[in-house]
């Protein structure tokens, strides 16, 4: 997989999917993960779309800059890469610190996505308090310490229980993220704050929360779908990781959106803890016209 060089780091990235003429989609990572946090949509997506991930500043293969670290340095990343690809436009999906990432793109380079998707995050994700005591810590002690609580924030007692490989994957993966790496993140999201840029958002969003997440509850992503210009809102069983622990339903409303320009959303539809998605379901915002 290649490195893109600019002036303060390496990012490291990978292309997948079908030829150049399907539309692009990005995918951005969440905190203390690298691209494989991806490779369930990947798996089933590549058919459809030609997807761009890579590993966030201080994250995975990618280098580590001096921190701290603004949103709009995350967000300059993923266009310095879009810019070295040749890539004008496409869709992007992220996930907390990514969906973050994703609303500050749409703001910012509104002309260079069609589709905007942000999965368990928040325009302000916790406190400027509680981010830099979570960095301080872990400049402190490293993040071995907080694998347990991470693993109970991110996925249910059953997925754990069901999926013990795949979890520790994961953790084993956020485990080793470099401390200054994460740390640098947590400054970015101390700083974070879109909630009064949201209606500058013209591209159609889809906000994708975790019914169970303690991080991100459903509420907050509501508020996203609401103070868009073009907002919708689908919930799917999971907590945090929803992308994984909901791999199927999360890939189905994921397709469902990104190839729905063009066509009237289908009927209003809320994805239940037992119900599989439907062929065609709304992701359209209980409430919002």
């Amino acid at each position: 997989m290649p490195d893109l060089h600019i002036p303060t780091h390496h990012l490291h990235y990978r292309i997948d999917g079908a030829a150049a003429a399907r539309p692009w989609l990005v995918f951005c990572n969440s905190l203390g993960t690298d691209l494989h946090m991806w490779d369930a949509q990947v798996a089933d997506l590549s058919e459809d779309f030609r997807i761009l991930r890579y590993d966030r500043r201080g994250h995975g293969k990618s280098g580590t800059p001096t921190p701290p670290y603004s949103l709009a340095d995350l967000g300059r990343d993923v266009i310095a890469l879009m810019d070295a690809l040749g890539i004008a436009r496409a869709h992007i999906c992220g996930l907390s610190i990514g969906g973050l990432t994703a609303q500050w793109l749409a703001i910012h380079a509104g002309d260079r996505f069609d589709r905007v998707v942000a999965c368990a995050t928040a325009a302000r994700i916790g406190t400027a308090e509680s981010w830099n005591a979570r960095r301080a810590e872990v400049e402190a002690n490293g993040l071995r310490g907080l694998v347990a609580a991470t693993g109970e924030r991110w996925f249910t007692p059953a997925f754990r229980a069901a999926r013990p490989a795949a979890v520790g994957a994961i953790l084993d993966g956020f485990a080793a993220t470099p401390v200054a790496g994460y740390a640098g993140c947590c400054a970015a999201l101390a700083g974070a704050d879109l909630r009064e840029r949201l209606a500058e958002i013209a591209a159609p969003l889809l906000a994708i929360s975790g019914a169970d997440d303690p991080v991100c509850p459903p509420a907050d992503l509501e508020a996203i779908a609401r103070a868009v210009q073009d907002g919708h809102h689908a919930a799917l069983p999971g907590r945090h990781l929803l992308n994984l622990e909901s791999a199927a339903a999360f890939n189905a409303v994921l397709r469902d959106f990104l190839k729905a320009s063009g066509r009237a959303d289908p009927a209003p539809h809320r994805m239940g803890p037992d119900s599989p998605p439907p062929a065609n379901h709304s992701t359209k915002s209980e409430g919002k016209p």
